[in-house]
């Protein structure tokens, strides 16, 4: 364990929870969080009105998921160091120096699950942020920050249904611009936009096109397509995250026989795929049933994201043993 995490302040009577975001349905904050080098009730971790990333977005967050093991007795964070190494290579972006190196943020992460003893589903949210006051944009410098929370998220709606998409008007940042390989807290303006695009037009979510006109990853999620049985999905290099979600269903893919390509897709062959879904920490395995009100595969979920979402969640649960390794149990 880390230096910071041995000499942290005792820490008394459990906080409740903070509350619900209406918006995301029974997602509850967890009471402790780390700020400032030690772990503090949520209500303690504040930062000044007039703080860098509050004024110019000059931040960045990891999004990491805990499962419920199937015996009930732990949580699994899925696939930790490779979330905490596109952490890293964040910071590395903004400029920004974390106070751990790779095996500090994961023995942070786990400790920081164990004091919340939450035994349900859990998302992590690891942000950096340039922490000075100084009323002028820039990265060299400025005071760095670090802090991490959780959230309890057992009452997210599961995602049975086909999404229906639409082909956003909003075109993704590109990497001359803000990489989209980091998820910098300024980037997701972007997002936003193309997020309340889709819903006021009645739509689930949006697939969002890059400067080259050509089909890049949905809203907050990496793309995947079906066609005569082989895996489609965007390169790292095509604009779009480098998703932690998309390499395990890369490798489950193959694991599982099926032909996977890394290349550009076209916005027509949306149209003409056998099968699309997205992938992400939230979304998981989320097949389309259309886009831009034109069906899917018939508008019906495909064989290979079916196969996919079914090993997914025996590897997360840890009743696949092959994928163990993904997994780091923390005892609840």
């Amino acid at each position: 364990m880390s230096t910071v995490l041995e000499h942290s302040a005792a820490i008394g009577t459990a906080a409740s929870a903070i509350g619900t975001d209406a918006t995301t349905k029974k997602v509850a904050h967890l009471p402790y969080a780390f700020f400032e080098g030690r772990i503090v009730p949520l209500a303690d971790a504040k930062v000044s009105v007039a703080t860098h990333a509050l004024q110019y977005g000059t931040s960045a967050f990891g999004g990491i998921r805990g499962y419920r093991s199937a015996d009930g007795r732990a949580v699994h964070l899925f696939r930790l160091k490779d979330h905490y190494r596109r952490f890293m290579h964040s910071a590395k972006l903004l400029r920004i120096a974390l106070p751990f190196d790779l095996d500090g943020l994961c023995d942070l992460s786990a400790e920081l699950t164990r004091q919340n003893g939450h035994p349900g589903e859990v998302y992590l949210r690891p942000f950096m942020y340039k922490a000075g006051l100084d009323l002028t944009p820039g990265l060299d410098g400025i005071a760095d920050g670090f802090t991490l929370f959780m959230l309890a998220i057992d009452g997210l709606p599961s995602l049975d249904h086909g999404l229906s998409v639409m082909v956003s008007s909003w075109q993704r940042v590109t990497d001359n611009a803000i990489p989209p390989r980091g998820k910098i807290g300024g980037s997701y303006v972007n997002t936003s936009l193309i997020r309340d695009e889709a819903r006021d037009h009645g739509f689930d979510d949006a697939i969002v096109l890059n400067a080259r006109g050509k089909a890049g990853e949905g809203s907050v999620s990496n793309l995947m397509m079906v066609r005569e049985g082989t895996l489609i999905t965007p390169p790292v290099s095509g604009d779009i995250l480098e998703g932690i979600n998309r390499r395990a269903v890369l490798e489950l893919a193959r694991d599982l026989g099926v032909p996977v390509i890394e290349r550009e897709i076209d916005r027509t062959e949306l149209y003409v795929a056998d099968e699309l879904f997205l992938c992400g920490t939230r979304m998981q395995i989320a097949w389309i049933g259309s886009v831009d009100r034109r069906p899917v595969g018939g508008g019906r979920r495909g064989t290979i994201s079916a196969r996919l979402a079914e090993r997914f969640e025996a590897a997360v649960r840890g009743t696949a043993p092959e994928y163990a390794h993904w997994m780091t149990r923390v005892e609840i």
